[in-house]
C-alpha cells in the first residue's frame, strides 16, 4: 500500500475518532518508522558511517595526542554531527504540508504530530552518532579507556555528539516547520551549516558582535565539549617546533639548534612546553564546563521544539 494511500486512512481515521494527545503520537510515530524503512529515510545511517569514516582517515590519528589534533578532529566532528542533523529533518515537515494542514483541520493535534518527530529524530540522531564513534574507533582513533563523566570515555563521547546532532536535528526541524516547500528548505541549509561554521569560535578568530553570536551556535558548545573531554589543554602542541623545523635549511645555527634538542632528548619536553603556553580557559576539562555545553545543547532542544509547535499551530492560517 502506498504512503498517500495509508495517509488518506489516516485522515479518516482522524476525523472519525478525534484521538486524544498521547493516543495520536504512536500513530504518527508509526507512519514516521515506515518512511525510515520503505522510502529509503534509513540511508542517513550509512552516509553518516561514511563521512565519519573519511574524517577519521584524514586527522584521526593525531586526536587525543597533539592540540593540533584534537583541535582539527573536534572541529571536523562537530561539523559532522551538525550535517547530520540538518540533513534529517530539513525536508521532514514542509514536504507535507498540504496533509498536516488537512489533517489539522480535522483533529490533529500539532503537538503530537511534533512530539512523533522528536522521538523519531532522537532515534536517528543516537544511532548516527553511535556510528560515528563505531567508525572512528574501528578506524584507528585512540580513545582514552576511562572516562570524565561516565566511566566509560567512549560514552561521554557519544553523549556530546548525540547532543550535537539532535540540537541541529531539531534545529532543522523548525526550519522545515517554518518554511512551505522542500525548495526553500534546501536553500536555507547551506547558509545555516555556513554559519555554524563561521561562528564556531574555532574556525577563525572572532572579535566585538562577531564573538557574541558564537554564543547561538550549536557548534561552539560541540567544539567546546569535545576539546574538553579529549583534555586540549594537557596535550603538547607541534606548530612551534614543525614552523622551526621548515626553517632548518634556511640557517645553519636552526640547524644545529635540532640537531642539538634531538640529540639530548629535549623534543618531548619542548612540545609539552610549547602546549603549556597555548592552553585555552574554554577548554577546560571540568565537569562544570562539559555539563554546560550539554545544557546549552539541550536548550537548543527545547526552544526548538516548542517554536516549531508555535509555528505549525499557525498552519490553518497558510494560504500558500
Amino acid at each position: 500500500m502506498s504512503e498517500t494511500k495509508k495517509r488518506s486512512r489516516l485522515f479518516a481515521f482522524l476525523r472519525t475518532n478525534h484521538r486524544g494527545r498521547l493516543a495520536q503520537i504512536p500513530i504518527y510515530l508509526g507512519k514516521d518508522f515506515r518512511m525510515f524503512i520503505f522510502q529509503t529515510d534509513w540511508k542517513v545511517l550509512p552516509m553518516a558511517a561514511l563521512i565519519a569514516g573519511l574524517i577519521a582517515f584524514v586527522v584521526g590519528e593525531n586526536m587525543y595526542v597533539t592540540m593540533e589534533g584534537q583541535f582539527q578532529c573536534s572541529l571536523a566532528l562537530t561539523c559532522i554531527c551538525i550535517w547530520n542533523g540538518f540533513f534529517n529533518s530539513i525536508q521532514s515537515v514542509c514536504r507535507e504540508r498540504p496533509i498536516i494542514k488537512r489533517e489539522h483541520r480535522s483533529g490533529m493535534h500539532i503537538s503530537s504530530y511534533v512530539t512523533a518527530h522528536l522521538i523519531y529524530q532522537m532515534f536517528l540522531c543516537a544511532m548516527q552518532a553511535f556510528l560515528t564513534v563505531f567508525v572512528c574507533k574501528i578506524a584507528g582513533i585512540k580513545f582514552p579507556e576511562e572516562g570524565f563523566i561516565t566511566k566509560w570515555f567512549l560514552l561521554d563521547t557519544w553523549i556530546t555528539m548525540f547532543l550535537i546532532t539532535y540540537a541541529a536535528d531539531i534545529t532543522s526541524l523548525f526550519i522545515s516547520c517554518l518554511v512551505h516547500n522542500t525548495t526553500t528548505a534546501m536553500t536555507v541549509m547551506p547558509f545555516m551549516l555556513i554559519f555554524q561554521l563561521v561562528f564556531s569560535g574555532g574556525a577563525f578568530t572572532l572579535s566585538g558582535p562577531a564573538e557574541v553570536l558564537t554564543n547561538v551556535t550549536i557548534s561552539k558548545y560541540g567544539l567546546v565539549a569535545l576539546c574538553a573531554q579529549g583534555n586540549y589543554n594537557s596535550l603538547k602542541s607541534v606548530t612551534l617546533w614543525n614552523t622551526i623545523f621548515k626553517l632548518r635549511d634556511s640557517s645553519s645555527e636552526i640547524k644545529d639548534v635540532i640537531w642539538m634538542i634531538e640529540k639530548e632528548g629535549k623534543l618531548e619536553e619542548i612540545l609539552q612546553q610549547s602546549g603549556e603556553s597555548m592552553q585555552e580557559a574554554a577548554y577546560a576539562m571540568t565537569k562544570a564546563n562539559i555539563f554546560s555545553c550539554w545544557g546549552h545543547l539541550l536548550a537548543f532542544v527545547v526552544l526548538f521544539a516548542l517554536l516549531s509547535i508555535v509555528v505549525l499551530e499557525f498552519i490553518d492560517n497558510d494560504r500558500r
